[in-house]
């Protein structure tokens, strides 16, 4: 006897018949969750693209590309550490992610307290990332003269692309600050228990908007990572 699965479509045009025939792929997908993956989907994009033109410049360029460890070298007690702020900041940021993860597992629990205390760390640690980001940019703009334009380490694309890089990711990671500091106060009052509407929509929310959080989160602790690869270590 022939199974059902046998009569489908095999291939590229089952997968369309799959995907289009009925809704059974994203029926049970809330629309928070399935908005929030395609937002990050095109965030990919743009910063591969980031990315891809920073490998670009640099395998083109005839001008030596400055030497990361010694543009983000830091004094620490007389001794220049290479990359040391940087490690910090990407120790950080990297920690932030286990405590988004631990707040997310208490939401589901409907640990609300613990919950918005693990949201706040994450908030605290996201804002330590973007004060060591400032200091940092601080530290290149007025102590080592590097400029969008121009540098005295070498090429001269290296700070153009170094803060377009960085200064889009220090964007996301504020916002996402923001919207932890918002998401712990709604938490420790308890708003997702009692389902209560938001200030700027009608829909009652719960604890699956901590989660979404947490995609956009671990989202941006993931684009660090390939940052420090490129920027920092290559």
């Amino acid at each position: 006897m022939d199974h059902v699965t046998d009569k489908l479509p095999k291939g590229l045009s089952g997968l369309a018949h799959d995907l289009g025939s009925d809704q059974t792929a994203f029926k049970k997908v809330p629309w928070g969750k399935a908005m929030m993956w395609i937002f990050l989907l095109s965030d990919t994009f743009i910063f591969s693209c980031f990315l891809i033109s920073l490998m670009t410049a640099r395998a083109s360029t005839t001008v030596e590309w400055p030497n990361a460890s010694e543009v983000f070298g830091l004094n620490f007690f007389g001794v220049e550490v290479p990359l040391l702020l940087i490690a910090i900041m990407t120790f950080v940021l990297i920690t932030s992610s286990g405590t988004m993860a631990i707040a997310v597992k208490f939401g589901y629990e409907k640990k609300r307290k613990l919950c918005a205390w693990f949201l706040l760390l994450t908030a605290i640690g996201g804002l330590t990332f973007v004060g060591m980001q400032a200091f940092e940019w601080t530290k290149l703009i007025f102590h080592e003269g590097i400029r969008p334009w121009s540098n005295p380490f070498g090429a001269a694309q290296f700070g153009s692309f170094f803060f377009m890089v960085t200064g889009f990711h220090g964007t996301h990671v504020s916002i996402g600050v923001i919207f932890l500091f918002i998401m712990a106060r709604k938490t420790w009052r308890g708003d997702f228990d009692t389902a209560r509407r938001g200030y700027f929509t009608s829909m009652k929310s719960n604890y699956e908007a901590i989660e979404i959080m947490g995609l956009y989160w671990h989202f941006v602790d993931l684009v660090w990572v390939f940052i420090f690869a490129f920027f920092y270590l290559w």
